[in-house]
């Protein structure tokens, strides 16, 4: 987000607003021709109009329109404050997640090493998170393709010497089957 021409909105707001002593016919640039004026916020403030940055003291506009441009910038500024602010708590809300995910000590993982099939499969109770081909020979048909992966299986297109599954579940880890495992930090 911008916040230079929001910033620049709420300054200009909020200097038109402290120069209530001003008639509403009188315009800005007779305003500041005073000396003794010249050096007030009001007269120093730039804006932008039509893609042309120029001081406020520069222009003929009046008082009352320059009172409603502050009031259409504090508006816009507002606006973006309020989108800022909403985008802030969806980040909140978000990093609050994540943490949550991270701080999940009952979290089991292990890998199965699978041989010579082309299926890889989770025990019961856990859900598949990753499966590579591990080992392969050209005189065994070499490298082969990942077909599917979900939740319950990976399939390769073909059987393969050696696939690692990698299987998580919440909560501790079930006792060991007769596939063989690898150790979780692997």
């Amino acid at each position: 987000m911008q916040t230079k021409p929001l910033l620049a909105g709420l300054g200009l707001s909020l200097l038109l607003a402290g120069c209530s002593t001003l008639s509403d016919g009188q315009t800005v640039a007779e305003y500041c021709s005073d000396p003794e004026r010249a050096g007030e916020g009001l007269c120093q403030l730039k804006v932008d109009i039509n893609g042309v940055e120029t001081q406020l003291s520069q222009t003929n506009l009046s008082v009352s329109e320059a009172r409603r441009l502050a009031e259409s910038a504090a508006e816009a500024a507002a606006a973006a404050q309020a989108s800022a602010d909403a985008a802030q708590g969806s980040a909140d809300r978000a990093m609050s997640v994540a943490n949550q995910a991270l701080s999940m000590s009952d979290l089991s993982c292990e890998t199965r090493v699978l041989n010579q099939t082309d299926t890889g499969t989770c025990r019961d109770g856990y859900t598949l998170m990753g499966c590579s081909q591990t080992r392969y020979t050209y005189r065994a048909g070499g490298l082969s393709f990942l077909r599917e992966v979900n939740d319950e299986q990976c399939r390769f297109n073909s059987q393969v010497l050696e696939m690692h599954v990698r299987c998580c579940t919440a909560g501790p880890g079930l006792p060991p089957d007769d596939a063989t495992l690898m150790d979780a930090d692997s």
